[in-house]
């Protein structure tokens, strides 16, 4: 790894942190480094996992997240369905699996893992 990606990755993570990449932003909203917190949420509806999430630092990541994450950091999960922060419905959520990258939505009520990410704007 070169010197300035290096001094680049240890000014945005913090300790247990890993960098998922580059999101570019849609209509006019800004690129967004995504940044992987660590913990894990097992078997929880939507609402516990958007507290987890929370509690964590971050948020549960969109279904755009979910996929850089699914792409470059597939180690940092079981293959199992996590939630998104997304919803279908009002009684329902996005979720995708890790273990062959499917997206579906299941109800809130339902148990799947959660993951926290935090955003930084790109300049």
């Amino acid at each position: 790894m070169n010197t300035t990606k290096n001094a680049f990755l240890e000014s945005l993570l913090k300790e247990g942190e890993q960098y998922a990449g580059l999101l570019l932003g849609k209509n006019g909203a800004p690129d967004q480094h995504i940044i992987l917190l660590p913990g894990e949420s097992q078997e929880t509806n939507w609402d516990d996992a958007k507290k987890f999430a929370a509690d964590a630092g971050g948020e549960l990541p969109t279904r755009r997240e979910q996929a850089l994450l699914f792409a470059n950091l597939p180690e940092e999960f079981t293959p199992n369905w996590y939630w998104s922060g997304e919803q279908r419905s009002a009684g329902s959520a996005w979720g995708q699996h890790f273990g062959n990258g499917d997206q579906f939505w299941f109800y809130t009520y339902d148990k799947c893992r959660a993951r926290a990410v935090r955003r930084s704007v790109a300049i």
